[in-house]
């Protein structure tokens, strides 16, 4: 009889878990671990989700494999260490992660057990392709988004589902409680979490089906409507692993099928999962990515990091509905639309002029899928100082992507409820109205902390200072 170990990390589900599936074919004993590790941060809303994800993955183990998920906190190694003397394994499985830490901690354990004789077998859980097997015809690393995915799409299709076998024995090993792991708020600010999100295997399928069934037909276009809530929202489930890239991939070529299936919006949604790639792709090949400007000529731009100014966007009381209504879906749901991301990004780095990694530190503490690959190389994207980035002089005018992208103000009116008695023409922009005096007598909401054509004007001219800077 031989034993595995599956090392759970950023795959919290049973199906297409390659890692899981080739511990059970090959073994009759399965002890399935997640390790809490100690030198490990997570943001308060994620740590909110990892709870309810690890209480869900359990009962799936237990309902359809029989098992038990073993949870310990502490270092990763020492545990697993642990666990194999106890338990007399024969073998580790996990599926890979690409985040820089996370290379060097699995590189050093993977030699440690190999070096006490202990078979070590990793996998590709989470991407289409790995960083390491795409480059471009020179042998490099892309670093603009459309080549990228074109030589991803062109050798891209659905792999068979895996379904781990049944009829495994069990262990009794020692856990840790879950609720010991103190993981949920301590001030319930999180409360509304629930209404938005079911985290687990279980949630994502059924977030899929939904997507699927309502949202991929014309996708395109709505993608950027918030009041239409027509994206995914699955960032979180593929984030914690919950559901595989490939279940979507399979999910939405069984729809493209369909006689009247919009095929458009079905290749557009699969480009953003592109999106989700490259970003690993570049963290894999530029590790600084969280901390340093891609484009070093950056690392001379004038932050000006006014704390006040921080501490208004983060709370929404920036005087500009559209961001501030972002910034308070995201407080209250732990998610914020992604037209509107774009929006509160550029506001910050280019109208507060407040470094990036300021917002992206933010978001990370905030948002459900805060996932450091996407989330570092969306801000330097907005900021203009990333790989493929937007042109630094394309600054978001919050009020014509107000008005553009709810003109009726259904978004604004549901997070900044204070503006709700305004009409569709003043609530993109109420500084403006012919009742100024009058609508801010009777509301409780802040003027705007900045001129936006101020800000904007003065953004060209630090842009124009590091082209001459960079192109003397």
């Amino acid at each position: 009889m031989s034993t595995a170990l599956v090392w759970f990390r950023q795959d919290l589900r049973l199906t297409d878990n390659p890692a899981l599936f080739e511990a059970c074919t090959n073994h009759d004993t399965v002890i399935p671990a997640y390790i809490l590790d100690e030198n490990s941060v997570f943001g308060e809303a994620q740590a909110w989700w990892v709870h309810n994800s690890l209480s869900a993955l359990n009962d799936s183990l237990m309902k359809q494999l029989k098992l038990t998920l073993i949870l310990r906190k502490g270092t990763p190694l020492d545990i697993i260490l642990e666990l194999v003397k106890t338990t007399e394994v024969d073998a580790i499985y996990w599926n890979r992660c690409y985040e820089p830490k996370s290379i060097e901690r699995d590189k050093k354990i993977k030699a440690t057990l190999q070096n006490y004789g202990i078979d070590v077998f990793s996998f590709n859980g989470s991407l289409f392709n790995e960083p390491w097997t795409i480059s471009n015809k020179t042998g490099d690393f892309f670093k603009v988004f459309t080549p990228y995915w074109k030589t991803c799409r062109q050798a891209l299709s659905a792999e068979p589902e895996k379904l781990a076998p049944h009829n495994l024995n069990s262990v009794d090993v020692r856990s840790d409680k879950l609720d010991e792991w103190m993981l949920l708020p301590r001030f319930d600010w999180a409360s509304q979490f629930p209404n938005f999100w079911t985290p687990g295997e279980e949630g994502a399928t059924k977030r899929l089906q939904e997507f699927i069934q309502n949202h991929l037909h014309g996708y395109k276009v709505n993608r950027n409507i918030p009041e239409q809530n027509a994206t995914s929202h699955l960032s979180p489930h593929l984030h914690f692993g919950e559901i595989s890239p490939w279940t979507i991939l399979r999910a939405v070529e069984y729809a493209k099928l369909e006689p009247h299936c919009d095929l458009t919006g079905a290749e557009h949604f699969l480009s953003e999962l592109g999106w989700r790639e490259f970003s690993y792709y570049l963290l894999y090949h530029v590790p600084s990515l969280p901390h340093q400007n891609f484009k070093n000529e950056f690392d001379v731009f004038p932050w000006h990091n006014d704390e006040s100014l921080l501490k208004s966007w983060q709370k929404g009381m920036t005087g500009y509905p559209i961001v501030d209504a972002g910034m308070r879906e995201l407080w209250a749901t732990g998610y914020m639309h992604n037209r509107v991301r774009m929006i509160v990004a550029s506001f910050l780095t280019k109208g507060l002029f407040i470094d990036w990694r300021l917002g992206a530190d933010w978001f990370l503490d905030t948002l459900v899928d805060a996932d450091l690959a996407n989330n570092s190389a969306s801000w330097q994207w907005v900021a203009g100082c990333g790989a493929d980035a937007a042109p630094y002089f394309r600054i978001f005018n919050p009020v014509l992507q107000s008005q553009k992208f709810d003109p009726n103000g259904v978004y604004i009116r549901r997070w900044v409820p204070e503006l709700s008695g305004l009409n569709n023409v003043a609530i993109h922009a109420p500084w403006e109205s012919a009742n100024v005096p009058s609508i801010y007598s009777t509301i409780n909401y802040p003027n705007p902390i900045i001129n936006h054509s101020e800000s904007r004007t003065k953004a060209l001219a630090y842009y124009s200072q590091l082209k001459k800077r960079t192109h003397p």
